[in-house]
């Protein structure tokens, strides 16, 4: 696999720059997608996530300065992006956040492409009552399997935070859970 300064370098080159953004986007579809996904969850709406970030990628190429790593640059965008698509939604719909994180539920249990068990279902209704930094820090650490220093590079927080945020997320989900089963 290439450097990040050799990839970055073909992406700035016009020569090389399209099969350079290609193997890019083959390379990073995958697992972006999935990141995107468990924030907007909805499939539609990831699919356009991904491809605004992809877009705002190939724009700001130039800007990339190489102190962090390519992935947690290109990552840091796609959190970004759905982040300010969650809002977005919501300033449209002009809901709140417990309606939101409702709907959002509802639309998971509906969708196609979900085939979740109903403990899978319950721990996913417990993720979405979190308050908005922990969803995003459960679902880095528990569903992607990202480290703490590489979502420390993504979200431009520190390690300590990220463990506190996501101890304070386990411990809502266990209580949750727990009233739930009672």
């Amino acid at each position: 696999m290439l450097e990040d300064r050799e990839i970055v370098a073909k992406l700035l080159d016009p020569a090389t720059q399209d099969v350079a953004f290609r193997e890019l986007i083959s390379e990073y579809k995958r697992p972006l997608y999935s990141h995107i996904r468990s924030i907007v969850i909805d499939h539609d709406d990831a699919d356009d996530v991904l491809q605004n970030t992809f877009v705002k990628v190939f724009q700001h190429v130039k800007g990339f300065k190489g102190e962090s790593r390519l992935f947690s640059w290109v990552y840091r965008i796609a959190t970004n992006e759905a982040l300010t698509f969650i809002r977005q939604k919501k300033r449209k719909t002009g809901i709140g956040d417990e309606a939101s994180h409702e709907r959002t539920f509802q639309n998971l249990k509906a969708d196609t492409y979900f085939d979740g068990d109903e403990i899978q279902t319950k721990l996913l209704e417990a993720v979405e009552k979190l308050p908005d930094k922990q969803k995003l820090v459960f679902r880095m650490k528990y569903f992607e399997e990202l480290k703490y220093e590489e979502m420390s590079e993504i979200l431009g927080t520190s390690v300590g935070a990220l463990k506190a945020s996501y101890h304070h997320a386990v411990k809502k989900i266990e209580d949750y859970v727990t009233r739930e089963r009672n």
